[in-house]
């Protein structure tokens, strides 16, 4: 399964309402470190699909929800579980230290 596009318009019913938690990868085209989390992103879509979901969040497209959630720094991570907010990490991590900071 590969990472779900977020959008403002729909993410209240992708993240929100989502039943299974969904990780959302907080991210901008620009940005080096985003890209280099990437690959890692991708690696945990596939790993973890039929128990989570993955999704990417352009904040320079969805600057509203970005702020919502107050994302100062990309890339942001963030596990949500039944709408709210369950484990965050910010910047470039490994894998299993992403996992460990969302407690996934």
């Amino acid at each position: 399964m590969s990472e779900i596009t977020l959008t403002s318009d729909n993410f209240e019913e992708k993240v929100l309402k989502a039943d299974k938690p969904i990780l959302v990868d907080f991210w901008a085209v620009w940005c080096g470190p985003c890209r280099m989390m990437a690959p890692i992103v991708s690696e945990i879509a596939e790993e973890y699909a039929g128990k989570m979901y993955v999704g990417k969040l352009n904040v320079d497209d969805a600057g509203d929800i970005a702020a919502e959630y107050g994302i100062n720094s990309i890339p942001c991570f963030i596990l949500f579980e039944n709408g709210e907010e369950k484990g965050r990490a910010v910047g470039v991590q490994d894998k299993a230290r992403l996992l460990a900071a969302l407690n996934a």
